[in-house]
């Protein structure tokens, strides 16, 4: 499996336990592979599961944990086999680093749904029984097909945000022929993933509604994002004069909302579909039977889908809204996260700041 590449240190900043607290920590990667891509991080985008996983949420994170899976660098070095990436190249990799490679998920270019698991790119098992580590660090090996290349002249610090939040939006329109001018998109959430739905939305020529519970995001909704409408989701009377106007709703939200009211938008056949996660999801059979509706879940895409996703940003010049900070600010950043106190995603500057 391995090549000559030394195994040196790599420079991280991790959580040692439950509280997240995030501090320095210096461990080694695994060796480069005959198929695999040594990167140069310079910028990781910050994701509510980097707080979900340090603060071990889930129930299963294994300490040190080093987080993040929005990663931008440059190729430093390439395994004898490797063919689509050369030394130099800006390369992008997302939320996983591995599958089986051999079952109908991946043969279809949805690794992400493999049969056997994807391996995460951090705090899951890497191909040599290590425990993968993620983009807050100095740089990571990976398989050539995890990989992702990043279009000439797209600038790496919004880049990072597209292999999470980006994807995570572009693959359920996609999926429902959200990307037909004329279609109408409701957006619930304006806040990493929603406010890339509304750029996707826009450039898909979409009408787009933002629904949200702070009147605060109108200015934002319509004049910075150029969504066509907005909608107070408090406001009944709002809500009820949009009734069955829909066609697609996506929810990036993760609080506990009601249901009902937001399957009564959709047209006979509308979808809703979550990318965010809510502890429960309630709603009326009804909702669902009269109009045959359908509500649909979906995480983030493929390794084909992610390409194509990034190709489609830089042609039609989709641009995430950032604000770029320095490792030295990642604790503060998760907690203005939990906050929601971020327009629109952090972006770790790891080339200037980790050292």
């Amino acid at each position: 499996m391995s090549s000559n590449s030394s195994n040196e240190d790599c420079l991280g900043w991790a959580a040692r336990d439950p509280s997240g607290v995030l501090s320095p920590y210096k461990f080694s990667r695994r060796l480069l592979g005959h198929d695999d891509v040594s990167l140069r991080i310079t910028h990781c985008g910050v994701c509510y599961a980097d707080v979900a996983w340090t603060r071990n949420k889930q129930g299963h994170s294994k300490y040190p944990l080093v987080p993040g899976h929005e990663i931008v660098g440059i190729v430093r070095e390439v395994g004898s086999n490797v063919k689509r990436f050369r030394v130099g190249d800006h390369v992008g990799v997302g939320t996983y680093v591995n599958s089986c490679r051999e079952c109908d998920y991946c043969n279809d270019g949805l690794e992400v749904h493999c049969m056997k698991g994807a391996v995460y790119t951090f705090d899951g098992f890497d191909v040599d029984g290590t425990i993968t580590k993620g983009g807050y660090s100095s740089f990571i090996v990976v398989h050539e097909r995890y990989c992702f290349r990043i279009p000439d002249n797209y600038p790496s610090a919004l880049a990072a945000p597209l292999l999470c939040a980006g994807i995570t939006v572009y693959t359920p329109m996609m999926r429902h022929n959200m990307n037909q001018p004329g279609k109408s998109l409701g957006v619930i959430g304006l806040g990493g993933l929603g406010h890339l739905a509304v750029k996707f939305g826009k450039a898909f020529g979409l009408n787009v509604t933002v629904f949200s519970t702070s009147i605060s995001k109108k200015e934002e909704a319509l004049i910075l994002l150029g969504a066509d409408n907005f909608v107070l989701s408090s406001d009944e009377q709002q809500m009820m004069a949009l009734a069955k106007s829909l066609d697609f709703i996506i929810n990036t939200a993760s609080g506990d909302i009601p249901f009902d009211p937001y399957m009564s938008l959709l047209k006979t056949a509308g979808v809703l579909v979550l990318v965010g996660f809510p502890s429960v999801v309630k709603l009326s059979p009804a909702s669902l039977i009269l109009g045959m509706k359908t509500i649909s879940g979906s995480i983030t895409g493929g390794t084909k889908q992610t390409q194509e996703m990034l190709d489609f940003c830089a042609a039609h010049k989709i641009f995430p809204e950032v604000e770029i900070i320095p490792i030295q600010y990642a604790n503060e950043a998760l907690e203005r996260l939990i906050k929601k106190d971020v327009k629109y995603r952090f972006v770790i500057d790891i080339e200037n700041s980790l050292k």
